[in-house]
């Protein structure tokens, strides 16, 4: 019987560790963009993505079937809204790096962006996963989209020349 439990958890762990091989590289990368942090400095970005890993791995058994990557991508999406959003209010404690194109939005246009249009999440599928009306994730999508393709205009950066 410890034999047997042995050798299941051993392939449990060689599944899990394929998957990782497989999957992180993306998933960090969707971490990033959620956290709009730069790709080569993105502390928060790898803790958001070694917790869900961690909650996936604790589930892995429990999987029967169901897609990985989406339990994945869900627990990262749902440990970065619970952060921002209920930890520390609206536009969260740390602010994303100035020079992000991603820091121009709230921290929850990044989420739906990144879900929506990185992911390719049905509308309807991040409204269940956000518990968010899906026309309310349809307005998100649609503002953050704007916002980044017309950028709100500032003062002209100064520059040699200048001032």
């Amino acid at each position: 019987m410890r034999e047997r439990r042995v050798i299941q958890s051993a392939r449990r762990e060689r599944e899990f560790e394929a998957f990782v091989a497989g999957a992180s590289g993306r998933l960090l990368h969707a971490a990033t963009l959620l956290t709009a942090e730069a790709p080569r400095d993105n502390p928060r970005a790898r803790r958001l993505l070694i917790l869900a890993l961690a909650e996936t791995y604790a589930s892995w058994e429990r999987l029967h079937g169901e897609d990985p990557y989406d339990l994945a991508r869900r627990r990262l999406a749902t440990r970065f809204a619970h952060t921002v959003w209920h930890r520390y209010g609206p536009l969260g404690r740390h602010r994303p790096a100035p020079g992000s194109v991603l820091s121009a939005l709230a921290p929850q246009e990044r989420l739906v962006l990144v879900l929506r249009l990185y992911e390719g999440v049905a509308e309807e599928q991040t409204a269940a996963l956000l518990g968010l009306p899906a026309d309310r994730v349809r307005a998100l999508c649609a503002r953050a989209t704007a916002t980044l393709l017309h950028p709100p205009k500032g003062p002209a950066p100064a520059g040699p020349g200048r001032g």
